[in-house]
Order: C-alpha cells, then sequence, then structure tokens
C-alpha cells in the first residue's frame, strides 16, 4: 500500500476561486513539456478542500491538437506503470486510432519511457504521465521520438481560474506557492491570507 499525502488548503481571503495543485520537473529544461493542472477545487472565503494522492504512476495520452497553455487534457488512455517493471510503452496508431502498445520493461528503472511509432501524426495528441490517476505532465507527440520522464515532484499551489487537466504555463503563474513535505511527514496545510499571501505549516 503506497503512503497517503494530505494537502489541506484554507481560504482566508475574501474571493472565490478555484485552489489549483501542480507539480514541476526540477531537472529537465525542456520547453515542451507542459505541466497540467493536477487537482483544482472551488472554494469560498472561509471553506477549506482536503487533497489526497499516492505515488502511484502511469502513462496517459489525449487527443489534445497542439499543446499550448489553456488546452485541457483530458486523458484518453491511462494504463499503470511501474517504475522498475512495467516502465516503457509505445504510442502508436493502428488501424487509424491511436492506442499504448507493448508495455515493458525499461533501460533504467526510475524513469518512464514512451516512444511514438512512425504512425503517430504531428500536432494531434499529447502524451505524458499521471500520478494518482490525474495527469501531471505532457509533451506533444510527435512520429520516432522517444520521451523519457523522470519524477521528481515539486509540488506548487496556486489560486484563481483553473480546471483539472489544464495546460499551465508556470511562468506567468504570479500566485504560486512551493508545498515541500519534509521526510516523514505526509500532512502539509497550506492557507491563503486575507492579504492574499500565503503561509505553510
Amino acid at each position: 500500500m503506497s503512503q497517503k499525502y494530505t494537502l489541506n488548503f484554507h481560504n482566508n481571503t475574501r474571493n472565490y476561486g478555484k485552489i489549483c495543485v501542480y507539480q514541476t520537473a526540477p531537472d529537465v529544461n525542456d520547453p515542451q513539456l507542459m505541466s497540467l493542472a493536477w487537482f483544482a477545487e472551488p472554494a469560498h472565503p472561509t471553506t477549506s478542500v482536503k487533497f489526497s494522492w499516492t505515488i502511484d504512476y502511469d502513462f496517459i495520452w489525449d487527443e489534445t491538437g497542439p499543446l499550448v497553455p489553456g488546452v485541457v487534457f483530458d486523458a484518453s488512455q491511462i494504463w499503470p506503470a511501474d517504475l522498475t517493471t512495467a516502465n516503457h510503452i509505445d504510442f502508436t496508431s493502428d488501424r487509424d486510432a491511436l492506442t499504448f502498445a507493448n508495455q515493458r520493461s525499461g533501460v533504467k528503472a526510475g524513469t518512464l519511457y514512451v516512444h511514438n511509432s512512425n504512425t503517430v501524426p504531428f500536432d494531434v495528441a499529447s502524451v505524458g504521465i499521471a500520478m494518482s490517476g490525474a495527469g501531471t505532465f505532457a509533451r506533444p507527440a510527435q512520429p520516432n521520438l522517444a520521451f523519457s520522464f523522470t519524477p521528481h515532484p515539486v509540488y506548487w499551489v496556486t489560486f484563481g481560474d483553473y480546471e483539472v487537466g489544464e495546460v499551465l504555463d508556470v511562468e506567468a503563474i504570479t500566485n504560486a506557492q512551493k508545498i515541500t513535505f519534509n521526510p516523514n511527514i505526509y500532512n502539509v496545510d497550506v492557507s491563503l491570507n486575507l492579504d492574499n499571501t500565503w503561509s505553510v505549516r
């Protein structure tokens, strides 16, 4: 059984909005790798929202068209991944329909691999990974490319108007707060204060 992590959000502002949790990949300088709105829940002033997850990974893809901020990634297929024994998958078009196939053990444990076959079209679909059943990262699929995702999640929260699966322009988010789970700590409280600053404890 995977360890459960919990994030408790408290809206102490005068504003209604959506609390959004997303992840960034600290070691990756890849302009095509996009963060997705992992969780998003509406919250009125004085209300609290709880998010819980486990660190379990999946392969995901969706017919997004061009992958740009504001597009919503709604996974068409989700295949559970294992970082050791089932961490490599093919993405292909078979009889005019896109699909995952041939899941297997990859070259290196701890990394998730997606191989795009020569039948994958440009600007139609995106592939990525999910954690705890919800998409975290995606990138545009292209024929004959191999992608690797090495999960070292860094968690963030922001508040505004977001939809689950929305492609985020993380550089443009001005009110984000980094959330750190210290060793043996699996529960964090975060508050958006009256003056729109963040408090984490």
